[in-house]
């Protein structure tokens, strides 16, 4: 019994990984083209200060980190069960 909250653990761990972080990269990268962007604007003195610049993550970016985060989650709430019962 064991061995199956921790083989869950490794699985939804692994999975949350595999939803999550793609979302989560694409989100900063956007971001940092956003900043650059801003920044170059600003230098060229036709935009706002780079502080203003607010970068949100999409709703299906959103929806994927609370997912991989959700997983990530269980897979931490397995592994303590896993670890608790043995």
């Amino acid at each position: 019994m064991t061995w199956a909250f921790l083989a869950i653990a490794l699985v939804s761990g692994a999975v949350g990984l595999a939803v999550g972080l793609p979302a989560w990269r694409s989100w900063q990268a956007r971001a940092a083209r956003g900043r650059n962007a801003e920044r170059y604007l600003t230098w060229r003195g036709r935009g706002d200060p780079p502080e203003t610049a607010d970068m949100q993550a999409t709703s299906a970016e959103r929806r994927r980190i609370a997912v991989g985060a959700a997983l990530g989650a269980a897979a931490i709430a397995c592994l303590v069960i896993g670890l608790a019962a043995g």
